[in-house]
């Protein structure tokens, strides 16, 4: 018999696919969309979600490191699909990167010298791309750096396949951030006339992840890396009403639908009598005689044990709130008031039952966490599967 795990996550690919169309109808002519999947592609998982973007209209996928890059040509479907390192790859992986197709950041001499020596000895060019310093102060060439950068790219161009020059706009998703994004703008600019000026034509260039993208439409370049949008997600609520404000989209329709549901379902009933406590320790005492179920996820799957007592989960279509402490496997929950929620029954954590839903966005607002950090807290362990 086939063991079941106690959790699933399912991705919707109608709503991957909205939303990939929603997104390339907001890219200017001419502009591609690169589909970034670091983190397990947000927690939704690459090895279900490769092929689905694939059929969506993606052809281009940026990781954060090597090992993250080996998933997607194990995963995707088309053999022409790119590949694009943003972070980490170490010198004894250039070789490989370099002999399979998959292009690179360049963001520091040594990694520079290191991709020149690998190319010379795989006997083919390194795809490469410049990532610029512009303010964000993290990793790239800095202003000081660029023309003898471009110089040597241009001079070595049996070793280097210049795909594009970049940078990252720090902290699109807040207009507190706004002028401080148009001074990194200004200084990818200055950078692109340097480059010019030294190869003759602006090489392609790309800058901006979903917040940017959604938000400033003049900085899409020849690429947008977009993440936490492709999943359904808006950046951030400003990002969301500046959509709104802008008349960008219709107040009444979202046009970003949520790809991933979590589900798990109930263990097991049982009646508590007035008085009595909940689980372990005194933090929950039952105010009257109560009936709770018990759900096999805890925060071993992603359920913080911040959610004890505040969280929600949706059973037969309504709410029933976390009673006592989430545990490392299971936690409780109130259904006293949900009329025939027995053994069995469906439980979500995250996405719609029935007239409801719980949302990553207001899952976050239980927790103060973010999107981005709830959806990659979520195991590689627990089973993806496309619907």
């Amino acid at each position: 018999m086939k063991s079941l795990q106690s959790s699933r996550i399912v991705l919707s690919e109608s709503a991957l696919k909205q939303n990939i169309s929603y997104l390339k109808s907001r890219l200017k002519p001419g502009v591609r969309l690169s589909s970034v999947i670091k983190g397990n592609a947000y927690g939704h998982g690459i090895s279900a979600f490769i092929p689905m973007a694939e059929e969506s209209g993606v052809d281009h996928f940026s990781v954060f490191s090597a090992d993250e890059a080996e998933g997607v040509l194990k995963f995707r479907t088309n053999p022409d699909t790119d590949v694009m390192i943003m972070g980490m790859i170490r010198d004894i992986e250039l070789e490989w990167a370099i002999d399979n197709g998959i292009e690179f950041y360049l963001f520091e001499n040594e990694r520079l010298d290191s991709a020149l020596n690998a190319a010379k000895r795989v006997g083919k060019k390194a795809r490469v791309h410049l990532q610029i310093e512009t303010g964000m102060n993290r990793t790239g060439f800095g202003r000081g750096e660029w023309r003898d950068l471009f110089e040597f790219i241009r001079t070595h161009s049996q070793q280097f396949d210049l795909k594009g020059i970049c940078t990252h706009y720090a902290g699109a998703e807040s207009v507190a951030n706004y002028f401080r994004i148009q001074n990194q703008d200004d200084a990818f600019r200055d950078a692109l006339k340097v480059a010019e000026s030294v190869f003759g034509k602006r090489p392609p260039a790309h800058a901006s992840s979903s917040a940017a993208f959604l938000t400033f439409p003049e900085k899409q370049y020849d690429m947008v890396r977009v993440g936490i949008a492709q999943y359904g997600f808006w950046p951030s609520r400003e990002i969301y009403m500046h959509n709104l404000k802008n008349h960008v989209m219709d107040r009444d329709h979202d046009p970003l639908r949520r790809v991933m549901t979590w589900k798990s379902e109930i263990m097991n009933t049982k009646w508590v009598n007035e008085g009595e406590f909940i689980g372990y320790g005194n933090v929950y005492m039952a105010g009257r005689r109560m009936k709770i179920a018990t759900v096999p996820v805890g925060y071993t799957h992603g359920f913080g044990r911040n959610l004890t007592n505040t969280g929600f989960v949706l059973i037969r279509g309504e709410r029933a709130g976390v009673s006592g402490l989430v545990n490392m496997n299971m936690m409780t929950v109130d259904i006293t008031d949900i009329e025939g929620a027995k053994k069995g029954d469906e439980v979500v954590m995250i996405g719609r039952q029935r007239g409801d839903e719980i949302t990553v966005a207001s899952f976050g607002e239980m927790t103060n966490n973010l999107n981005y950090e709830i959806l990659t807290r979520l195991p590689a362990s627990i089973p993806r599967e496309r619907h």
